[in-house]
């Protein structure tokens, strides 16, 4: 009961997640894109409840920071005026899950103070709303590389099972092929060979093709041997028997017994793939600026300054944390569920 009581939770947290990031402007108080010459690389903003005066608040409220004129490198606060932080103000114009305009978003505060939970960039952009849209790439990135890994997997398996004879033989010695060579790496062969320079949206759809296409290999083994082991089965052979087309065998029969396989396998690719298009992104082969992906977030930690002075550019990173758990615990109690159907 503790282990299922888990299961829905982390799936819950996940359902929510994804579905927060169709409108991650919402939840950002700023345009991802917009930028703060004058506050550039600056540390989080500081929330306070006490004033200078010594007065407590129960709104939290930020003061207006600036470089301090006789030390460049230092934030100081403007502590004459607090700026309290409201919640569903008007900001900028964003998009819900791409087909509708909106401009409401979940909290800020007035002009001209700041809320930058957490920090700025080097162009004064708001860190915490670049990742926050920068989630929503990188996770459908994911997402879609794992729809089409595993619809690759399940036609190429399912046959493969299905048929058997030579069928089978050349399938798995094309699978045996992807599994030998580290996906990795012909992931970074076959983007390098691809044009660099496409407009945002081509380069998400080309990641999310590149990343599918070569990640099917492994599912594709799993589901060969449900399909194996379902064709023998007596229903299978019954329906044969009153003049059921393998296509219908296979659609009906064969393919329903491959799901429990398959959504644990996407429970453990969707992780998988969010990383490689963050490794492809850090390293410039992704998507590029100014769009914001968690890995075109994190390329700036390849400048030394960065590394050893702006401790919140960590922020990308951190945000992976909670979702590779979340993954890392839904794949393992599908997997357990797998096994005790099995056993």
């Amino acid at each position: 009961m503790r282990r299922r009581n888990k299961f829905r939770v982390m799936l819950a947290f996940l359902a929510a997640l994804h579905a927060a990031l169709l409108a991650p402007g919402f939840f950002a108080p700023y345009s991802p894109a917009e930028q703060n010459r004058d506050l550039g690389a600056i540390p989080p903003t500081r929330l306070h409840f006490v004033d200078a005066q010594g007065h407590f608040h129960l709104r939290p409220f930020a003061y207006r920071a600036n470089f301090a004129a006789s030390h460049p490198d230092e934030i100081q606060e403007d502590r004459s005026i607090a700026y309290p932080v409201r919640f569903f103000v008007r900001g900028a114009d964003y998009r819900v899950a791409g087909l509708f305009h909106a401009d409401v978003h979940a909290f800020g505060v007035e002009a001209p103070a700041h809320i930058f939970l957490a920090g700025t960039d080097e162009l004064g952009r708001d860190l915490f709303s670049r990742v926050v849209f920068g989630a929503r790439l990188t996770l459908f990135a994911g997402l879609l590389a794992t729809a089409i890994s595993l619809s690759l997997g399940l036609l190429i398996g399912g046959v493969a099972g299905f048929c058997g004879g030579w069928v089978d033989s050349v399938l798995m010695r094309g699978t045996e092929l992807f599994l030998a060579v580290p996906w990795i790496f012909l992931l970074f062969a076959v983007r390098a060979v691809l044009p660099l320079h496409m407009s945002a949206m081509q380069t998400f759809l080309l990641i999310v093709a590149v990343i599918g296409a070569v990640g099917w290999a492994r599912p594709a083994r799993l589901v060969r041997g449900v399909a194996l082991s379902a064709r023998e089965r007596e229903f299978v052979s019954a329906a044969r028997g009153f003049g059921a087309t393998n296509f219908y065998l296979l659609r009906r029969h064969i393919l329903p017994q491959t799901l429990p396989v398959v959504w644990t396998q996407a429970a453990l690719l969707v992780p998988q793939f969010v990383l490689a298009e963050v490794l492809l992104s850090f390293l410039g082969l992704g998507v590029g600026e100014p769009s914001a992906s968690l890995g075109n977030l994190l390329s700036s930690l390849q400048q030394a300054h960065v590394l050893q002075t702006e401790w919140w550019m960590y922020a990308p990173a951190l945000a992976l944390v909670p979702v590779f758990f979340a993954y890392h615990s839904v794949s393992n109690a599908l997997a357990s569920r797998v096994n005790s159907i099995v056993s």
